[in-house]
């Protein structure tokens, strides 16, 4: 599976397909395993892994924090959702694209998010719990978001009665958003 991308593919951004062990008894995978993944490109250290519950229909995002990023491991352990990442960078190449990949608990998929995106996810199955691993710690106050149906954007979340948070309601479209409150692109040569 690729990801589909809006735009051209964005630097950084990993798809991760883990190698599976099924047997009579279900299934084993390893969900990180630190020299396999540097291998992969994913090298940064973890420091908060976090657990979401959302029942159908919800749209969580598009989130970051500016002051204190964080790259996110993201997987569903339960259900199928459709999640996004958002390059929000000023001054990149791919500013305003996104990219999309269903996970879900029978495919056993990640995607691994840079610091400096936005990321959001929908639920497609009647309900998803998705855990993600966070490079630096959760900032109160360092909160902010990208409208989620911002029409320059034009993403298809896949859910019909989306059912959003009021934070995520009140969040301007990309194009609203001061430069000074957009991470700033830097150029590492993963983005060409």
């Amino acid at each position: 599976m690729v990801l589909q991308c809006h735009g051209a593919s964005l630097g950084g951004v990993i798809l991760v397909e883990p190698q599976v062990f099924e047997d009579d008894r279900g299934f084993f995978l390893e969900t990180y395993q630190q020299a396999r993944y540097t291998e992969k490109g994913i090298v940064p250290a973890f420091v908060q892994d976090n657990h979401s519950h959302s029942r159908k229909g919800s749209v969580r995002g598009l989130h970051y924090q500016l002051k204190h990023p964080q790259g996110k491991l993201v997987y569903a352990v339960v259900g199928r959702i459709f999640d996004v990442v958002l390059d929000i960078r000023h001054g990149s190449p791919t500013f305003g694209n996104w990219c999309g990949a269903v996970l879900s608990d029978e495919n056993k998929h990640q995607i691994y998010i840079p610091p400096g995106f936005a990321h959001g996810f929908s639920v497609l199955s009647e309900r998803a719990d998705v855990i993600y691993k966070c490079t630096d710690f959760y900032a109160p106050g360092d909160e902010y978001g990208i409208r989620w149906n911002d029409p320059e954007l034009d993403i298809d979340w896949g859910v019909e009665h989306p059912i959003l948070s009021p934070k995520d309601l009140a969040y301007p479209p990309l194009g609203k958003i001061p430069r000074e409150l957009l991470p700033v692109f830097e150029n590492t040569g993963s983005d060409t």
